[in-house]
């Protein structure tokens, strides 16, 4: 059982590092810079994530930036190879084998359907 402090101290980190992840996803974050933004070591932050937030860090990052994506592909403003940049991938097809692991569809294949195939996995398992 935690001590309601730490439960606190946690639950401002993990808010503090998410604050940071919303708005700086598409540069180059690690579970180190973060927690040196936040002053904190590396473990208390991923015990952070793993006990309140209930994923790691890479996951979350990883699903604000699919979900900004599909954000964007939407859109039909911008190519595929721009959203993937725009999201904070070099490779593009590094990030299309990451949205099609989080959506279960190509970018691409997403786009031309409007945006409307392809929830995450996660609600499509529970539907």
């Amino acid at each position: 059982m935690q001590r309601p402090s730490t439960i606190r101290l946690r639950a401002s980190l993990l808010e503090e590092a998410n604050e940071i992840v919303a708005r700086d996803y598409a540069s180059d974050l690690s579970l180190d810079d973060i927690a040196r933004r936040v002053a904190s070591s590396r473990r208390q932050l991923q015990r952070a994530y793993a006990e309140i937030g209930n994923t790691t860090f890479r996951d979350h990052l990883t699903r604000v930036r699919m979900d900004r994506a599909a954000e964007l592909l939407a859109t039909r403003m911008f190519t595929v190879r721009e959203v993937a940049h725009r999201v904070g991938y070099r490779q593009p097809a590094q990030f299309a084998k990451a949205f099609r692991r989080h959506r279960g569809v190509a970018p691409s294949d997403f786009r031309a359907g409007g945006g409307s195939a392809g929830a995450p996995l996660e609600v499509r398992a529970a539907a």
